[in-house]
């Protein structure tokens, strides 16, 4: 029988609306592969829309827990990161990944740190270049533009963008370190939104696309973060995971528009878990 991996993802709680660990957990697990959890910080909620949220910093924990796992043996076939709370915790994240990886383990690195174009409010001005420091040790990363123009130091641009522009920013970011990048947020004209997933090794770009939906949707790229990471740990070429995630995403975001559902509760991704395996080829 062929041995179960298991990746860890290193992410925050947010007890209700689901997003971080409570979307990656679910997510990756069903597709039978192990995942287990080091968590950045527990909240009552996420942050988006809600206020007299709680939240409690686990800094302080991440390095007693990989202690721990270093006693225990432990191997993992992945390891992937989204929201990171401070530049400790970037510090730390990246002596994780020297810690935990060996020759085949593939890091996953999400920046959450932007979006439309601005730096999120809580963190400092030069967090994007901690944030440079642990995507330069990461396989593959999976920034919206926002944050691939905070990564380069580059001027945000507002689109509908041009191959030559999107297939810069993805050259420009590899060149970091990662071999692989998928860039979200991509579109030519109103009408299309997806991402570009560009492999170094191979010097090609590839998109995958769906029809815009108007509005902002929490959770959305934990979500897509997810499935990409499921899908390449599953054996999918990065276009493959790209096509996979994009998918999903648009999916739970229909759903979630068409049961009128509250946005800030997160979107239902839960319900799309039989058709993503089916796209994994995982038969249940």
């Amino acid at each position: 029988m062929q041995r179960q991996q298991r990746v860890v993802a290193i992410h925050d709680i947010s007890c209700f609306g689901r997003c971080s660990l409570t979307v990656a957990l679910p997510i990756i697990s069903s597709a039978g592969i192990e995942c287990s959890v080091i968590p950045t910080a527990v909240l009552s909620t996420h942050t988006g829309g809600f206020t007299g949220f709680t939240y409690r910093d686990l800094t302080e924990d991440i390095t007693p827990i990989v202690d721990h796992w270093k006693t225990l043996d432990l191997r993992f076939d992945g390891i992937y990161t989204g929201f990171l709370g401070s530049f400790e915790q970037i510090d730390i994240v990246s002596d994780t990944f020297d810690r935990l990886r060996d020759e085949g383990t593939l890091i996953v690195v999400d920046p959450v740190m932007a979006d439309n174009g601005r730096l999120y409010s809580i963190f400092p001005e030069n967090f994007p270049t901690g944030m440079r420091k642990i995507c330069s040790k990461a396989d593959v990363i999976i920034p919206n533009i926002t944050e691939a123009c905070l990564l380069l130091g580059e001027k945000y641009v507002e689109g509908p963008y041009t191959k030559e522009y999107i297939e810069g920013l993805l050259r420009k970011l590899s060149a970091m370190g990662p071999k692989k990048v998928i860039l979200t947020g991509v579109f030519f004209d109103t009408e299309k939104l997806g991402a570009a997933a560009y492999d170094a090794e191979t010097d090609r770009t590839d998109y995958a696309f769906r029809d815009c939906i108007p509005g902002y949707y929490h959770g959305t790229g934990d979500v897509f973060g997810s499935a990409t990471v499921t899908a390449l740990i599953s054996g999918k070429s990065l276009a493959e995971a790209n096509r996979i995630a994009v998918n999903f995403t648009v999916d739970s975001i229909l759903r979630t528009r068409d049961a009128k559902t509250d946005i800030r509760f997160g979107v239902d991704f839960e319900s799309g878990i039989p058709k993503l395996l089916r796209a994994l080829g995982i038969r249940r």
